[in-house]
């Protein structure tokens, strides 16, 4: 087997190797790092909601007091504040959804399902935790969510969720007076949710992966070719001439010309133990002739 063969077998088993140990772990990192990403953006929007919150309870609800008492304004609740402006954002990020997910929610539309009333009871079960991120699946496939809990910290919610006969009359018409009262400061009442598909993510990683493996394979194709035409010109092709010279002196042919190498490396001393052999090999027959 020739030497440049040897030498390609070496090195596309190299390659293999490692293309092999790096294809499994970039992949790996790229889908965690994409997973960092989409975790820190539903944290970024669950801040963003509970910003709105804050206002809302804080800026805007004192100023509808007085329109309160004739007719009951959504805006001026929190949670639907809160609601409303995420569902604006998600008119431009669209695999997000954002939900305040509740046990005894006022607004049906807040009411936990299944998996969202696992969570809240999760809370309610565990005071000291702040954040649950995990994954479900669902008909379009796993999902990846954050939640956080919903506790009453404020005693004015209780001024409209303590009891039928406490709330305003406006919002007991809307509602009516099966939802959303009996609740008790420092309770966990329901969960912020934020949730997205685990597509998302991964067909980013993925998106990375490819142009990262296709790199690799560009970067290996680029160095074989170096490698194999240095290895031509600086190697194969003066041993080759070398080894030619040599078979055409052994059989006699004396006057052969020379083999000049002007090179200081490994293939220039064997060019010139070669020439001092040619000599002494001469001197030696023309000695044996006279």
């Amino acid at each position: 087997m020739k030497l440049l063969i040897k030498f390609n077998l070496m090195f596309v088993l190299v390659f293999a190797i490692g293309f092999a140990v790096t294809a499994f772990v970039s992949r790996d990192l790229l889908q965690r790092n994409a997973q960092d990403e989409i975790v820190a953006n539903a944290r970024l929007m669950m801040e963003k909601a509970v910003a709105v919150r804050t206002y809302t309870s804080e800026q805007i609800a004192p100023l509808l007091q007085t329109q309160m008492k004739y007719a009951f304004l959504p805006q001026s609740v929190p949670a639907y504040s809160a609601t409303e402006v995420i569902g604006e954002l998600r008119k431009k990020h669209a695999e997000y959804s954002y939900k305040e997910a509740t046990l005894n929610p006022t607004n049906p539309r807040d009411r936990a399902i299944d998996w969202e009333a696992d969570i809240i009871e999760q809370f309610r079960g565990n005071a000291s935790s702040t954040e649950v991120i995990g994954q479900r699946d669902t008909p379009t496939g796993r999902s990846l969510f954050v939640a956080r809990p919903i506790r009453i910290t404020n005693p004015a919610c209780l001024a409209c969720h303590s009891t039928v006969a406490a709330a305003p009359r406006p919002m007991v018409e809307r509602y009516g007076p099966a939802n959303g009262f009996g609740w008790m400061l420092n309770e966990v009442i329901g969960a912020q949710v934020v949730s997205v598909p685990m597509s998302v993510p991964l067909a980013r990683a993925d998106r990375a992966f490819t142009v990262f493996i296709v790199l690799i394979v560009a970067v290996f194709i680029a160095i074989g070719v170096a490698l194999n035409l240095m290895l031509w010109l600086l190697v194969i092709h003066p041993v080759s001439q070398l080894s030619l010279l040599a078979d055409r002196v052994s059989l006699g042919e004396l006057d052969a010309p020379e083999f000049t190498s002007t090179s200081r490396d490994e293939i220039g001393v064997l060019a010139a133990s070669f020439s001092r052999l040619r000599k002494s090999m001469v001197q030696a027959l023309k000695m044996l002739d006279a």
